[in-house]
């Protein structure tokens, strides 16, 4: 009931009228003690002391198991020197030379669609609505994810994959079936979880998805390895004749950041560990940020008022020429100034909080600890009564659940609105948010703590550029399909009644025409 998004504010809200802020749940089991808490003191403590409270090692070999141990999986030194080595790379300095990148591949995904559109209107195999409006029904899901699979193999390691145009890059086709496992794994939970505590099963007796991983993985290190070594070579070739290697994707800055003459060596990461990462911003930096586009697209299509403001904003500041014509500082300029527009950043702030692409979370403590509360918990004292404290006990090896979009939707703190789609919201927000913890606008969606996802700048970069160039050029609209959510690895589209169709968000996308545009 708390993982499920469909029915997850409800559940939130009941323990917390029922129970209070932080309830303890023991089974039957002596060691299953799990702790569920929506107190911002208690999640802050939580997730500031990473050290403490860990990744359970069941999620860790799990993603081990797909995408090596980078820091999604890593914990303890081994995180601790892996983000070392990379927060170099994520400056904003570094950010903003993507972006050039980013907008190149947003504006190819316009082209796209414009084409798709115009084809579909001359073959003329098109519904009334689209014959009506002039549009297309696509699936914004499915071509965001191909754009963002671009975006990051181009600013993530100067690779095309060229997922726009075709899906039949040899790399690209590897990530995707790979992630697909992934997801699959959760979908049909049993043989995965079997596997994960007994390893040898996929060894011996390996199924679809575990030769699927295995063959996936044998391309990747073949594509991505060799990638690592050329950009290690052309690295050291510019070092020897006195010259600084001027590649601005984020693999050659982790390279240089790796090999810096100031980083102790006991500090520095293998291939092996690079390679893991690369592998990490591969999943952590496509679907999570698609799946944002997508969903505010989604909430576009369903506050027509809120789209119509936002694209009046957007438009203000139309460039002097084509995209496709400009230069990197013009663009760059253009993008400096989008960032700052007020709506937007209220708009891409209350679809993060609203729909957070990780719904939750769970940690678990390494050793016996007192979390801290603000609101007294209900506990039973030796005597067998039950009596109220300001701190709640908890053993080595419980498990502590995050709830990230509970946190973030919770009515007690953001008001009675606080489920609904309001980006005015952020012009006044109330008095309690200010308290909540959180790496992003006092909400969860990028964590917090040492834990805090590394590439939040180039995540909003992403969002706000694909929203400027897609909102300026195209009408978003609902169709017939309802579109629900369901947290499979992340919040996902799902359309209601063809869920084994797998993740879509069909919308009716039409072409922006000021003349005639609502």
């Amino acid at each position: 009931m708390v993982m499920n998004p469909s029915i997850s504010p409800y559940t939130h809200e009941k323990f917390v009228k029922e129970y209070g802020r932080t309830v303890t749940i023991r089974s039957m089991l002596p060691w299953d003690y799990r702790l569920f808490t929506l107190d911002p003191v208690t999640l802050g403590y939580v997730m500031k002391n990473s050290h403490l409270y860990e990744k359970p090692w069941q999620s860790r070999r799990l993603i081990t198991g797909l995408i090596g141990c980078g820091m999604l999986a890593a914990e303890g030194a081994v995180h601790k020197r892996q983000r070392r080595v990379a927060t170099p790379a994520f400056s904003i300095q570094n950010m903003r030379a993507l972006v050039p990148l980013v907008f190149a591949k947003g504006n190819e995904l316009k082209e796209r669609w414009a084409q798709m559109i115009g084809d579909r209107q001359t073959a003329g195999t098109l519904s009334e609505k689209e014959k009506t409006s002039g549009g297309a029904v696509i699936d914004v899901c499915h071509w965001v994810s191909r754009a963002t699979f671009d975006v990051i193999g181009s600013a993530g390691f100067d690779y095309e994959f060229n997922a726009i145009q075709n899906e039949t890059n040899e790399l690209f086709h590897a990530y995707k079936e790979m992630f697909e496992v992934a997801i699959s794994q959760q979908t049909a939970p049993l043989r995965g979880m079997l596997a994960i505590y007994f390893p040898i099963i996929d060894v011996l007796f390996p199924d679809l998805a575990a030769r699927t991983v295995r063959r996936c993985q044998e391309v990747i290190r073949r594509v991505a390895g060799t990638l690592i070594q050329e950009k290690k070579r052309k690295i050291a070739e510019a070092e020897e004749k006195g010259l600084t290697h001027q590649g601005k994707d984020l693999l050659s800055l982790l390279l240089k950041s790796n090999a810096a003459a100031d980083l102790p060596p006991e500090q520095r990461i293998s291939d092996e560990d690079i390679l893991h990462n690369v592998n990490t911003f591969m999943f952590a930096g496509s679907d999570t940020s698609s799946l944002s586009i997508t969903w505010t697209l989604y909430l576009l299509a369903r506050y027509p008022a809120v789209q119509t403001r936002l694209r009046a904003e957007l438009l203000a500041l139309a460039p002097a020429a084509p995209l496709r014509s400009l230069t990197e500082e013009e663009v760059s300029s253009l993008y400096a100034a989008v960032s700052e527009l007020p709506y937007l950043e209220n708009v891409v702030r209350e679809t993060l909080r609203l729909i957070p692409p990780v719904h939750s979370s769970v940690r678990v403590a390494t050793r016996d600890d007192v979390l801290p509360t603000s609101a007294p918990v209900r506990t039973r004292m030796r005597d067998g009564s039950v009596g109220e404290e300001m701190s709640v006990r908890v053993p080595k090896g419980a498990f502590i659940h995050v709830p990230v979009e509970g946190f973030n939707l919770d009515r007690e703190v953001w008001g009675r609105d606080g489920w609904a789609f309001n980006p005015d919201r952020w012009d006044n927000l109330p008095e309690a948010v200010s308290s909540q913890p959180g790496l992003y606008n006092n909400t969860l969606t990028f964590s917090a703590g040492p834990r805090s996802c590394i590439g939040m700048r180039f995540s909003i970069i992403e969002i706000k550029t694909f929203l400027y160039i897609l909102v300026t050029n195209f009408v978003f609209s609902e169709t017939e399909d309802k579109v629900g959510k369901a947290n499979v690895v992340l919040t996902r589209p799902y359309v209601v009644g063809k869920h084994k169709e797998g993740s879509q968000c069909p919308l009716l996308v039409t072409p922006y025409i000021p003349d005639s545009a609502q």
